[in-house]
């Protein structure tokens, strides 16, 4: 299922959203200017190795520092390739885009940078001896997802279904989307404790992790009072949550 579009219209421009949307795509581009063997060594360097941290011994055997936690962070700004950053900008920009209105600028980059972190510490605690890099701003835009179904759980999504090569366009309720794609990630979590290669080489953790958390600090970076009525229509507002 592709989202194309919400029923919620944004207040004010998504400036941490646009941000944050260019800095990945800066380093993204960066990564493809790299030699191979470069760009391994950046994505070990700043990408989440578990066992960096598990295992002093490997660390310092690999010439990675076990004491440098900074990878908890950089890895949520690199990117494996065009759909993998593609997808993930194009979700934090549909979601981000309404978070950060009820958030504020700084609220938000805080939030965003809180869940990032958060998603790398639990998919770390939860795979803590995996020696293949971690990387991409999905664990934090989880968070985001996470914030956005508390917000506007009423919102529609218009989404694309493609059904072999035909497109079905329809318009699902954002509790129902959001829902189907946290049961998806958990199940697919789940499996992966049989054996790495049921992962499919994605940070199953660090998605529900993120997701988790975000729901976790909505209370704390909402603003008190954010209202929609006097922007929209009477018959629009009940797709819309407020405090």
């Amino acid at each position: 299922m592709i989202p194309l579009r919400d029923t919620i219209p944004r207040i004010g421009f998504p400036l941490i959203v646009i941000i944050l949307i260019a800095i990945n795509g800066i380093i993204f581009l960066y990564e493809l200017s790299l030699p191979k063997d470069v760009l391994t060594s950046v994505l070990y360097l700043f990408g989440l190795v578990s066992e960096r941290y598990s295992a002093p011994q490997w660390a310092s055997a690999h010439g990675l520092s076990f004491d440098d936690y900074l990878s908890f962070f950089t890895n949520m700004f690199l990117h494996g390739g065009w759909l993998h950053i593609i997808g993930n900008m194009w979700f934090l920009y549909l979601f981000g885009s309404r978070v950060e209105d009820q958030m504020g600028h700084f609220r938000f980059l805080i939030f965003y940078v809180l869940a990032g972190i958060s998603a790398s510490v639990i998919y770390f605690l939860v795979d803590i001896h995996s020696t293949i890099p971690a990387f991409g701003a999905s664990g934090a835009i989880a968070g985001v997802m996470g914030a956005f179904i508390v917000m506007f759980p009423r919102a529609r999504i218009l989404t694309l279904i493609p059904i072999f090569f035909f497109p079905l366009f329809v318009e699902l309720s954002a509790f129902f989307f959001i829902g189907y794609w946290f049961i998806i990630q958990l199940l697919s979590g789940t499996l992966s404790f049989a054996s790495h290669a049921a992962s499919g080489g994605i940070a199953w953790w660090a998605h529900i992790g993120g997701f988790l958390v975000g729901i976790a600090l909505v209370p704390f970076f909402r603003k008190k009072e954010h209202v929609y009525r006097r922007h929209f229509p009477d018959e629009k507002y009940k797709y819309f949550s407020h405090s």
